[in-house]
């Protein structure tokens, strides 16, 4: 594959990603409901910033498999797409923000959230995942560990949440048919 090929690829990626973080920050506005931006909040902004900063160096500066650049961005795709489900399911529910101070104050259980509690932070962790691999670089597994172990932390705050809330017992319901961030398997 020749340069114009890959550079394209790299552009193509790019774009992609920074799409996707923009859709992200969009959703801290528009779709999810927080009075102040919590500490936090904060801190998955500046990681993730960071982290986008850092995978554009190495997808400019390295050298990628197009194959590896090739399933990043389905990756990517298949991310985005599980984010505007949650979103267009959620709307009406308002959600709380990443670290919210608030309890939750509604729950939703259709749509992905029918198979998997967080579907927002399974989106966010598929498309670094995706990202990471496009990279094609041994560098990428620490951020995106770090990022995955940030909205563990973030999911299992909310878990807690739920069970301070007159919507304890529905959503422990919840919990036992749909996973975490992945599917329940039978």
């Amino acid at each position: 594959m020749g340069v114009v090929m890959e550079r394209g690829l790299d552009l193509l990626l790019s774009i992609s990603s920074i799409a996707t973080v923009g859709q992200y920050l969009w959703s801290m506005r528009a779709h999810f409901q927080a009075t102040t931006m919590s500490a936090g909040a904060m801190v998955i902004s500046a990681v993730v910033a960071a982290t986008a900063l850092f995978f554009l160096a190495i997808l400019w500066i390295l050298p990628q498999p197009p194959a590896a650049l090739i399933v990043g961005l389905a990756i990517q795709l298949i991310s985005s797409a599980l984010f505007w489900w949650a979103i267009s399911t959620s709307r009406k529910a308002r959600l709380r923000f990443a670290f919210a101070q608030d309890n939750p104050h509604s729950l939703v259980t259709d749509g992905p959230f029918g198979y998997v509690r967080h579907p927002f932070y399974t989106s966010y962790i598929i498309f670094w995942i995706g990202w990471g691999i496009a990279t094609w670089s041994i560098l990428a597994v620490v951020p995106v560990a770090g990022i995955i172990v940030i909205y563990v932390i973030a999911a299992l705050d909310e878990e807690k949440k739920f069970s301070r809330t007159e919507l304890a017992d529905a959503y422990a319901a919840h919990r036992k048919r749909a996973g975490l961030f992945w599917p329940r398997l039978g």
